[in-house]
């Protein structure tokens, strides 16, 4: 089929949303689909030759971080250059709430919709303020996507509409391939923590693991923690207690065959993050990669982690839970082993894969609904044309019914049984109705409980953090 697929943030700058999109893009061309991409970057970025940059774009504080977006009337232009150049049988936006590309598109969208949300908040007076102004935007989404449940509630909470929860996707297979580095190696006197993510945004937890540290190391003198990420590394280094900048080493960002390496080596990865994680796709790649995980019990990360079967939870922003369960696991390398022979197998379940087959089953759930939909029209449409050439006496009749009793008589047979509705038929009744009303419709069965280039590497490149 052919799919259009449309990502808000600008593909200059790596995100999670980003490599989604590039990585949804690259399986569902593997598969044999038709797909074009729409995503701010700068006109002279380095693309594939199906991905269309809608122009440059500005740094926006949005959800503790700062995402780069594109808006107004020559981007609006731009959108709707594309859309009308393609004939798509599904127009797939991402983040369709951020004032970007995302919602340029679905205002000039003329296919099916499906729109996939990403974030997970738990109060936005912006999303409320805003959500009067796109609600009959909004009504054009035909199929709704959450990447996990405490996105999904977010989606209830500020649209008033359900979603069904598709997970982003990991490539498992290469990151449990990563040949550990000896360089990052650790031993029973001197075990690695890994930490990965962005090192100047406190919600991504950096100073709870650094609050931590002394306590570890009184414990472990040997323990050395390796951070990689983008970021200020000389103001994140200045805010490290004393007793922990000594085991600290800053690896800046690093290639994606480098991260998966990386967790590959860690006794231990942490993440500590605060809040703002809808998922936390670094989860499943260092459980991929073999590495036990240790995360901060917010509840995307209990969701991906199997309610904690998969990894370690502790208090979010607690540094001392967090060196209390960072020691006991230090201590007893068995249970350590378990935890990452249990998040190895977990970790499968958001192998790309499955990620891919279901995502495009939400696409055929909802070109059918929308061919049944249109099927059932013609039907009725028919029927009124063929009723209408019964004659003005039958017409008379029927409004004479209506002025009265408030119905028509009962037709002949009216006591049986109505001939059942073709499942598919029935699908797209309730489509339809969830749209009118936003009640919860779902597509499937819920399976739920970074270079400096840019996101599109040149070969041997990488994501980075």
């Amino acid at each position: 089929m052919r799919v259009g697929l449309v990502c808000p943030y600008s593909l200059d700058v790596p995100g999670g949303v980003q490599f989604h999109v590039r990585d949804l893009a690259v399986h569902l061309r593997g598969l044999g689909h038709e797909v074009a991409v729409l995503a701010p970057a700068a006109d002279e970025a380095p693309l594939p030759d199906y991905v269309t940059p809608a122009g440059r774009s500005v740094p926006v504080p949005y959800n503790g971080s700062v995402a780069r977006l594109t808006f107004g009337p020559v981007t609006a232009a731009r959108v709707s250059r594309w859309v009308d150049a393609h004939d798509f049988d599904v127009l797939h936006l991402h983040e369709p709430l951020v004032p970007s590309v995302s919602i340029l598109a679905l205002w000039a969208a003329r296919s099916p919709v499906v729109a996939t949300f990403h974030t997970s908040l738990e109060r936005s007076r912006a999303l409320q303020a805003a959500y009067p102004l796109v609600r009959a935007s909004l009504e054009k989404i035909h199929g709704r996507i959450a990447v996990s449940e405490a996105a999904r509630e977010t989606v209830v909470t500020h649209v008033g509409a359900d979603a069904v929860v598709i997970p982003n996707g990991v490539d498992v297979a290469r990151f449990a391939g990563a040949a550990p580095d000896p360089r990052f190696v650790g031993s029973p006197a001197a075990p690695t923590l890994v930490f990965l993510g962005r090192i100047d945004e406190p919600r991504k937890g950096l100073p709870v693991l650094a609050a931590a540290l002394p306590a570890v190391l009184a414990a472990r003198p040997g323990a050395r923690v390796l951070v990689a990420g983008h970021g200020d590394v000389e103001a994140a280094r200045a805010t490290l207690p004393p007793a922990a900048a000594r085991a600290v080493t800053f690896l800046g960002a690093v290639s994606e065959p480098e991260k998966a390496s990386l967790l590959a080596s860690a006794d231990l990865f942490v993440a500590p993050h605060t809040g703002g994680e809808s998922f936390g796709i670094v989860l499943p790649e260092a459980m991929a990669a073999g590495a036990p995980v240790v995360a901060a019990d917010l509840d995307a990360f209990v969701d991906v982690l199997d309610g904690g079967r998969a990894g370690q939870l502790f208090p979010r922003g607690d540094e001392a839970a967090l060196a209390d369960v960072i020691l006991d696991l230090l201590e007893h390398p068995a249970r350590r082993e378990a935890l990452a022979a249990a998040g190895r197998a977990w970790a499968w379940r958001y192998d790309w894969s499955r990620v891919v087959g279901d995502v495009v089953l939400a696409y055929e759930t909802v070109l059918a609904a929308e061919q049944a939909g249109a099927a059932v029209s013609a039907g009725a449409a028919a029927g009124e044309g063929a009723q209408g050439a019964g004659g003005a006496g039958a017409s008379a009749d029927r409004a004479t019914a209506r002025a009265g009793e408030g119905r028509p008589p009962a037709a002949p047979g009216a006591g049986s049984s109505p001939a059942p509705t073709p499942p598919t038929a029935r699908r797209a009744a309730r489509l339809a109705a969830g749209r009118r009303a936003r009640r919860p419709v779902r597509l499937l069965p819920d399976r739920s409980s970074r270079a400096s280039r840019g996101v599109w590497r040149r070969p041997g490149e990488g994501d980075g953090s």
